[in-house]
């Protein structure tokens, strides 16, 4: 690269460089979103100032990221940063990086919720997104959530101050909590836990399979539901009665988790599809 680039000469580089990689509309996205991040500009106001030469430290930092992209990392890890229901979130390599389907989950929670005041517990923080979402969208939503993994719980810790909600955070290993002291009356318990299985890792891309956190993806072939059965349990014991499970789902598991919830006492299961029309919610009532 050299200081004679401008941003449109970056965009067509970008499309060169990454098109054995990335459709060519996921390579215009990862391009806004890199200019949007290092010049602190729009989407608009980058498509205004096509011709704006680029400074050389930015240069530096653009040609970093580019490496790093052909490499199959994420451009949200690269940035340190995603958006999500119209909220910013900070990620890392400890943290899943936020997906559409999880938008649509946490839209259904906050359309459906009923209960004034209601008390939410969110299984598997991650980058903290999903309670995060529903203490800033739910009126005086009392919101607590667990996670496996300290350094997803700090990363969500930071994320709650960056969107100004208070969050109850709990390091806790979840399979095991009959082990742990948990309060008895949520009105919502919402999870989007590993469940991709194992045999499936081929199916999926580089970037995810190379750089997000395994022990948030998958599960084994021979107990794909494991955490869905657990959290289930542990939902029959502390979900108030007429509560609500919401959960994220595998696709091809979506008849095996209503079967599931159905066979455990729970009614109202419905298996829900996304805007892709794939099976990949559920939610049921206790």
């Amino acid at each position: 690269m050299n200081s004679a680039h401008n941003i449109k000469s970056i965009q067509s580089l970008f499309k060169e460089e990454l098109k054995s990689i990335y459709p060519q509309r996921e390579i215009e996205n990862i391009s806004y979103l890199l200019l949007e991040h290092l010049l602190n500009y729009s989407k608009i106001e980058i498509q205004l100032n096509k011709n704006e030469k680029i400074e050389q430290n930015i240069f530096d930092q653009i040609s970093k990221a580019l490496n790093e992209l052909k490499q199959s990392v994420p451009i949200q890890y690269i940035i340190g940063e995603t958006e999500f229901y119209d909220l910013k979130f900070k990620v890392n390599k400890q943290t899943l990086i936020p997906r559409q389907e999880t938008e649509e989950l946490v839209h259904a929670i906050i359309l459906e919720n009923q209960v004034e005041a209601p008390k939410i517990l969110d299984i598997g923080t991650g980058s903290g997104c999903i309670p995060i979402v529903l203490a800033h969208n739910i009126n005086n939503a009392r919101v607590s959530t667990v996670d496996v993994s300290t350094g997803a719980i700090e990363k969500a810790k930071e994320n709650a101050i960056l969107n100004d909600v208070e969050i109850d955070f709990y390091h806790r290993d979840f399979l095991k909590w009959e082990n742990y002291r948990w309060d008895n009356d949520f009105d919502i318990i919402v999870s989007n836990p590993p469940y991709v299985k194992e045999s499936e890792k081929e199916l999926m891309q580089d970037n995810v399979l190379a750089h997000e956190p395994h022990s948030a993806l998958f599960v084994t072939d021979n107990d794909p539901l494991i955490f869905y059965r657990r959290i289930a349990e542990f939902a029959i014991n502390h979900l108030k009665k007429g509560g609500k499970l919401y959960f994220e789902i595998n696709e091809a598991l979506g008849q095996e988790m209503v079967e599931l919830q159905k066979s455990m006492g729970f009614t109202f299961v419905q298996l829900r599809k996304d805007l892709n029309g794939r099976d990949r919610m559920t939610s049921a009532e206790w």
